[in-house]
């Protein structure tokens, strides 16, 4: 019977240790999300696209228009709780979806457009996401940033 009892005790105590230092995984971030992070908030991608022989891409005016729509919704979308971030970033989602959907360009500026493209899709994702308010406002500031390049690459 005292074999018994111990048993249960040491399985009580080992169950109870485990959830424990699962708990703790989920609170200290491994290095995987923390590299994902600062690559999410990187700007690698401005190394890596390209004007047109100095000149800005052409692109087609649904994708000028989602942009410019983007723009707007940054400056007047209050973000004060993490309710109104995941808001912003259905709404960018929303248009993105329509940018990508009406797309017609082809070539060198549809390769150049990805490259600007892909970060952002990450990171409002990632905005849609995170459930911490002081990530949240680096991503939307990221965001700002990347959307606002458009017009450094293209017209």
């Amino acid at each position: 019977m005292k074999k018994s009892i111990t048993l249960i005790i040491l399985i009580s105590a080992l169950v109870i240790s485990c959830k424990n230092s699962e708990k703790q995984e989920d609170i200290i971030p491994s290095k995987e999300v923390l590299q994902e992070q600062t690559d999410l908030l990187s700007t690698q991608w401005m190394n890596d696209i390209q004007l047109n022989n100095g000149s800005k891409w052409e692109t087609n005016i649904e994708t000028t228009e989602g942009v410019e729509k983007m723009q707007e919704l940054l400056k007047a979308q209050s973000t004060a709780s993490i309710d109104d971030y995941h808001q912003l970033a259905n709404q960018l989602n929303e248009v993105k979806n329509k940018v990508v959907k009406e797309c017609t360009m082809k070539g060198a500026s549809h390769d150049n457009l990805h490259i600007w493209l892909y970060p952002l899709i990450e990171k409002v994702s990632a905005l849609s996401k995170t459930n911490d308010i002081d990530e949240a406002s680096k991503i939307k500031q990221s965001i700002i940033d990347n959307v606002n390049a458009y017009t450094t690459y293209f017209q």
